[in-house]
């Protein structure tokens, strides 16, 4: 065996004066190797190669053994130091959580620069949780100007598909995706205008069943439905868990918006509108008809309610409400107080 380790020396040292690799010098020794082993397996026993080499195969497994272990030890700790470095280069690379990357500070730049948003204001929206009920002619300029904010996670509940009658006032759908749930319709959307968002799609219908759970993951409702019913029930299962909700609504050439939050102090749907509309007195869009721009506008109100509120700019419209005509292009307030003997938020 002493020779065989001689003639490995040699062999090692004859490729350190040659500066060849380590891996061809590894590759010297393992060859020589395994001619010790093929000649203690081959040759008899009293033959003189063999008693050269060693004259006992166990003797060189166990070296092989020994050699492969070591070889395979120090194999896993470059393979974990090479991941760590990785994963110290990639925490280096990305920004800590609720900072912002290059990027993300040139994107938000004019919101940076608001006194009344600032840095502050935009790590507030970064760090928000938006669910938007309904991706129809209110929800699309909602998801849209919300995912142009900056608000980390949105939200999206609807059970429809996108049709070619919803694209006169959808303006977040494509004619391209007629048929396509418009949830995922929305997050495309959405993913080809700020990819730092995180979108969650709901493709289903909003239940009594689901609706408080649901509510309780994230920091504002915002209500785009055109049901009485719904908003209803979006109003009920808000209250349970103490969420504020920005609803808007729509009809033909009018439009309103408030924020029901009586957690806070301010009337719920409920205080305002304890009943059931009698039949025909509020129809939906589908029925009346109404303007395409008519959604942009109130739309773009309730993603400014939810922005404000998130980063605590301004005077929002909690007990208030915004009423705006489109055909004669006149708003008018109206004052909203709670009601003791709510049904839903009263204190009975």
């Amino acid at each position: 065996m002493i020779f065989v380790l001689a003639l490995a020396g040699m062999l090692w040292g004859l490729g350190h004066l040659m500066k060849a690799p380590y891996k061809a010098r590894f590759v010297m020794l393992a060859l020589l190797y395994l001619a010790v082993v093929a000649v203690q397996l081959i040759l008899p026993l009293a033959h003189p190669l063999r008693q050269a080499t060693g004259g006992s195969l166990g003797e060189w497994l166990f070296l092989g053994l020994l050699v492969g272990f070591v070889l395979v030890y120090r194999g896993g700790l470059a393979w974990l130091r090479a991941r760590a470095e990785r994963r110290v280069d990639a925490l280096a690379a990305a920004p800590p959580k609720g900072l912002f990357s290059d990027a993300e500070l040139e994107r938000y730049a004019r919101h940076i620069s608001l006194r009344e948003i600032g840095g502050p204001g935009q790590r507030a929206l970064k760090q928000a949780r938006v669910l938007v009920v309904g991706a129809g002619g209110l929800g699309a300029p909602v998801l849209l100007y919300l995912a142009a904010a900056g608000v980390g996670r949105i939200g999206v509940i609807d059970a429809d598909a996108v049709s070619l009658s919803n694209l006169q006032r959808q303006v977040i759908h494509t004619d391209a995706r007629q048929g396509m749930p418009k949830v995922f319709s929305a997050q495309a959307a959405i993913a080809a205008l700020n990819p730092h968002i995180d979108v969650r799609p709901y493709h289903r219908m909003l239940t009594e069943e689901i609706a408080q759970a649901l509510f309780a993951e994230y920091d504002l409702i915002l209500d785009g439905t055109d049901s009485f019913a719904v908003r209803a029930m979006i109003n009920r299962a808000a209250v349970a868990v103490g969420k504020p909700v920005v609803a808007g609504a729509i009809s033909a050439w009018e439009g309103q918006v408030t924020i029901y939050d009586p957690a806070r102090g301010a009337p719920c749907m409920a205080c305002i509108f304890p009943h059931a509309p009698a039949p025909g007195m509020a129809a939906t869009c589908a029925e009346t008809g109404v303007v395409g721009a008519l959604p942009g506008v109130i739309g773009a109100m309730m993603a400014m309610e939810a922005i404000k509120r998130i980063t605590g700019a301004g005077a929002g419209l909690a007990g208030r409400m915004m009423i705006h005509d489109a055909l004669f292009g006149e708003s008018r307030e109206i004052k909203l107080a709670r009601h003791p003997d709510c049904p839903v938020c009263g204190e009975k």
